[in-house]
């Protein structure tokens, strides 16, 4: 009898540490070990396409020619930069060389021109979409708290919204490079004309759906709290900050990463269309320039451009983690 307990506590005991186990694998093996095998599906999948299409310039790009492809576009900008440190010193020795020899003499100093980099127009790129949606943002958050807050406004606004919100930012891009060659003249811009064509189209993306996200936030409030302000008597800008916006906040936040999002995809469409400097540009060169290489940069491009996407996006739901109170609508 003594025996036939002690097995049975001892399978209990054993039971009870594998739920302990599998408890501590789905907290944390899991989360990191589906997205791992999803990955390895899709680049299984990836390859058996990639080696089944046959195009003009070659077979089409899988994950090994991308990889490649990856190497070789760092070493491009290694060298790059090599020839431009080089170009440098060859200027500041030969500057050196005649204020020696004329001690009144000015040194002229002369930027490198030499190609743009993968990686120089992956950060041209998001420079470009980062100050796009910073102007956006500071439109487009006060417009829609003050839609949310007068019934008024929302009615007079509204239309303007809907007409304007469906059309593509790219309808936008040839009467905005007009209207910036027509007022942005200046014999020593302090920005390119190009910069500010893509700014202002990656702008016009942005302000819409922070707008309506903002607004819609705003009016949602909980009327226990605008009640508590009214009972407080406070300012009207003092109900702002201290009720409006922190309630606000995640609607706020729904709407920045959806615009982030949209903006990051028409500023590659912007870039290709007008041939604008960064990964738009560097997708189009290569579309056109149709070597055996081709394929596969744009499919390095692709998936640049995907996980830039990506990291854009965690970042700003890490920012709404941090400053919103409502914690769940951070983890969407």
């Amino acid at each position: 009898m003594t025996t036939l307990i002690s097995k049975l506590v001892a399978g209990t005991s054993s039971f009870s540490q594998f739920k302990t186990n599998f408890k501590i694998f789905n907290y944390y093996a899991k989360p990191v070990l589906l997205p791992v095998i999803g990955m390895l599906i899709f680049m299984f999948l990836w390859t058996l396409a990639a080696n089944s299409i046959n195009t003009s310039l070659g077979k089409f790009p899988g994950p090994s020619e991308v990889g490649t492809q990856m190497v070789n576009l760092y070493q491009e900008h290694v060298a790059e930069r090599d020839k431009a440190d080089a170009f440098y010193q060859r200027q500041e020795e030969r500057n050196a060389k005649r204020v020696a020899k004329d001690p009144t003499y000015e040194p002229k100093i002369r930027a490198y021109t030499g190609k743009e980099t993968f990686l120089d127009q992956i950060i041209t790129s998001l420079i470009t979409v980062m100050s796009g949606f910073i102007l956006a943002a500071f439109f487009a958050i006060p417009l829609g708290i003050a839609i949310g807050l007068s019934k008024n406004l929302n009615t007079a606004i509204n239309p303007i919204i809907q007409i304007f919100k469906p059309v593509s930012p790219l309808a936008w891009l040839p009467l905005v490079t007009m209207a910036v060659s027509a007022l942005y003249v200046s014999d020593d811009p302090y920005f390119a004309k190009s910069f500010v064509n893509s700014l202002i189209t990656v702008t016009l993306c942005c302000i819409w759906p922070m707008v309506i996200n903002t607004s819609v936030g705003v009016i949602s409030i909980n009327q226990d709290w605008d009640n508590v302000s009214k009972v407080l008597r406070l300012p009207k800008l003092k109900h702002i900050q201290k009720i409006v916006i922190p309630a606000a906040i995640p609607s706020i936040f729904t709407g920045m990463r959806m615009s982030l999002g949209v903006a990051w995809m028409v500023l590659i469409a912007a870039e290709m269309l007008a041939q604008n400097p960064g990964l738009g540009k560097f997708v189009w060169d290569e579309f056109q320039n149709g070597s055996s290489d081709s394929l596969s940069r744009i499919m390095t491009a692709v998936v640049v451009i995907g996980f830039i996407g990506f990291l854009l996006d965690r970042t700003m739901q890490k920012i709404q983690y941090h400053v919103s109170w409502n914690k769940d609508s951070a983890k969407l």
